[in-house]
């Protein structure tokens, strides 16, 4: 076998490439995986594209087997779906996923992939780390039986919280969002939605995932009292600013941070492989698949990139296809 692989970096924020990679073969314990697919998270990766991650945060932004440093060069990513080519007898032939970034072949210990269930494909198998994210977030929210819930942003993490929320007896989920195209994407998910200025008020709950102080403000406003917003956006180098002179005070409304880096302590006797596990088991839904918005090959990254983060091509998640997939 051929012990190279081909691998995307970024050179420097807005620019990358692809590089040859050293393939070193599997040693007890380990894996040798070929890739089918990765995924294109817009909202985290084009932020690590366009240089946007602050120095306070390099080390908490790594991925698991990011090589390189921010602002680059860097090897990035964190959806990867592939086949196990080598490796322990039980693995072997198996559908996994890894928290790999975009590479031909790659080796890995066996404890960092996942089997994919059989009832899962592959290509949706690539949304199981940003589901793992919602499934952190419902676990931080807690939502009850027939509360009323808001998603502001619909990204791909807000979009996943959605179809989460959908499967809630008697709740009340709308999507929120500045894109009226989003109304598709929610109905296919089962959700209702609004742009933000005819959004529903009166929400238990808020969960928010547009990245923008507008978007964080309007969560707010959709509050009743003493109601909660669970804060997923990442703003990377961004600041961002708050109505908190208003009725926040006397409203006794709350903002509580949630983060996939961290099991929520609601949780956190579960551990991250039971996680991610779980994720993978709720992509046996098809309704998934509304999250994957466009598909293109390895050797177009180079050129896809760019187009995603500037928003040219409009995007969910975004599949990279490596060859000819099983």
């Amino acid at each position: 076998m051929n012990r190279t692989a081909l691998a995307f970096w970024l050179d420097s924020p807005s620019r990358g490439g692809i590089r040859e990679a050293a393939l070193p073969a599997p040693g007890p314990g380990e894996v040798l995986v070929r890739s089918l697919y990765s995924g294109v998270s817009r909202g985290t990766e084009t932020l690590v594209f366009r240089g946007g991650v602050p120095e306070s945060q390099h080390t908490a932004m790594r991925a698991p087997f990011q090589e390189g440093d921010f602002p680059g060069p860097v090897k990035y990513g964190y959806l990867n779906v592939g086949v196990v080519e080598e490796g322990p007898e039980a693995l072997t032939g198996r559908t996994v996923f890894c928290l790999y970034p975009h590479q031909t072949r790659y080796v890995v210990p066996a404890s960092a992939v996942t089997p994919v269930p059989d009832d899962v494909p592959a290509g949706r198998a690539v949304l199981a780390g940003t589901v793992e994210t919602a499934v952190n977030a419902l676990w931080d929210a807690a939502p009850l039986v027939g509360d009323r819930i808001a998603v502001v942003g619909g990204g791909m993490v807000g979009c996943s919280v959605a179809a989460l929320l959908a499967r809630f007896p008697g709740v009340r989920v709308q999507l929120v969002d500045t894109d009226p195209a989003r109304a598709r994407t929610a109905e296919a998910l089962g959700a209702g939605f609004a742009l933000p200025g005819d959004a529903l008020g009166e929400c238990d709950l808020v969960v928010h995932a547009s990245a923008t102080e507008q978007g964080l403000g309007r969560a707010l406003e959709l509050l009743r009292a003493e109601g909660t917003v669970v804060e997923l956006s990442w703003y990377g180098d961004r600041k961002v600013s708050l109505p908190l002179g208003e009725a926040f005070h006397s409203r006794r409304l709350v903002i509580r941070g949630s983060q996939v880096g961290t099991l929520s302590p609601a949780r956190a006797h579960r551990g991250y492989a039971d996680r991610l596990a779980l994720a993978l088991d709720l992509l046996a839904d098809p309704a998934l698949d509304a999250l994957i918005t466009g598909e293109s090959p390895f050797d177009e990254l180079p050129d896809v990139m760019p187009r995603l983060a500037s928003g040219e091509i409009p995007a969910l998640c975004h599949r990279v296809r490596y060859g000819d997939p099983d």
